[in-house]
């Protein structure tokens, strides 16, 4: 590496790239050449468009700054996988059009990976399974999510239309704080002027967002942070509800309808499987259950609520001949567990 000048100066840029001053002599030591061979280098990165900032004395060093272009970044392999699977995760986010902007991007980024970064990325992907969520989940609006990001940093007052959970819509002005995301959802923590108290937001209920203008001082946040005054706030509602169901299916065809749910798999023998799923709700876990019923049969083994939630769903479709599910929903005593 010393000697080559062109893997030098990568290995530089490398270095830089972490927004961190370096000493000369701690850049000499990393790429075992002088400080004068340093010097050069910054200088063929300069010539290539790269602002390296350099200060002088005892505190001085060499530090990449912010130019008016973006240049070529280069990555190490570590950094390189970590962002093709932060691409790919990007790519099943709950806002609108991040989907494609990150496939576009991952795809840029993967045709460029030598084989073995390539290999490395395609093992992540497909050793690791993501939930995949409801077509009709929430999502949030691009350009609602950024205008809400810079009022929370400058401190600026918002206006917009927020539809509560009850379906009736209302205007609001708020002082805006902290975003959170929580899992697929995101809220904003704000300080509601019109009814003076905080106050959360689902970001997929909110709908055109705008500055008002008027500057605000932040407050203190109840619980000390913005997470947990959501945890706080959301309260029950935000834990999963959890429930033990058997599939009468081999593991191998009971798969690709698992694939879809939030779940763990207890045990299995040649032709049921015991899983457990999870859900935000009652009735989620009971549409979970008639979604795999579509396919093969189910016993709902725990907990008797969800149970009588299946019986009723089952009575009402078998009084309905032509709505009627293809699998079997039946309940089953907890002790069919079998754990």
């Amino acid at each position: 590496m010393p000697n080559d000048p062109t893997g030098r100066a990568l290995q530089l840029l490398s270095l830089l790239q972490t927004h961190r001053l370096w000493r000369g002599a701690e850049l000499a030591e990393r790429l075992e050449v002088t400080e004068r061979t340093v010097r050069r280098d910054i200088d063929r990165l300069r010539d290539l468009g790269y602002p390296v900032d350099a200060t002088t004395g005892v505190d001085g060093g060499y530090r990449l700054a912010t130019g008016a272009h973006m240049p070529p970044l280069v990555f190490d392999d570590d950094e390189a996988v970590a962002v093709a699977v932060g691409l790919r995760t990007a790519a099943g986010a709950a806002i609108g059009g991040m989907d494609e902007s990150s496939l576009r991007a991952l795809t840029k980024i993967e045709q460029l990976l030598p084989d073995r970064l390539r290999r490395r990325v395609s093992a992540l992907h497909t050793s690791v399974a993501s939930m995949r969520w409801a077509a009709d989940d929430g999502v949030v609006d691009a350009d609602t999510l950024s205008v809400l990001a810079v009022a929370c940093r400058d401190g600026e007052e918002v206006r917009f239309d927020y539809r509560r959970r009850d379906g009736h819509d209302s205007q609001r002005l708020v002082e805006p704080h902290r975003l959170v995301a929580a899992d697929r959802r995101w809220y904003l923590v704000a300080w509601d002027l019109r009814r003076n108290d905080w106050r959360t937001f689902r970001l997929d209920r909110l709908g055109d967002a705008r500055l008002a203008g008027g500057r605000f001082t932040p407050r203190d946040i109840p619980g000390g942070d913005a997470v947990r005054f959501l945890e706080n706030t959301l309260g029950p509602r935000a834990r999963l509800h959890e429930a033990t169901i058997a599939v009468h299916a081999p593991l191998d065809q009971a798969t690709d309808v698992l694939q879809w749910v939030d779940h763990t798999i207890e045990h299995t023998e040649a032709e049921t499987c015991v899983v457990r799923i999870r859900g935000e709700d009652l009735g989620r876990l009971t549409m979970t259950v008639a979604r795999i019923a579509l396919t093969m049969p189910v016993d709902v083994i725990e907990p008797d609520e969800l149970a009588g939630a299946v019986a009723r769903l089952s009575a009402n479709l078998s009084a309905n001949p032509t709505a009627n599910l293809s699998g079997d929903v039946t309940t089953a005593p907890s002790h069919r567990s079998g754990r």
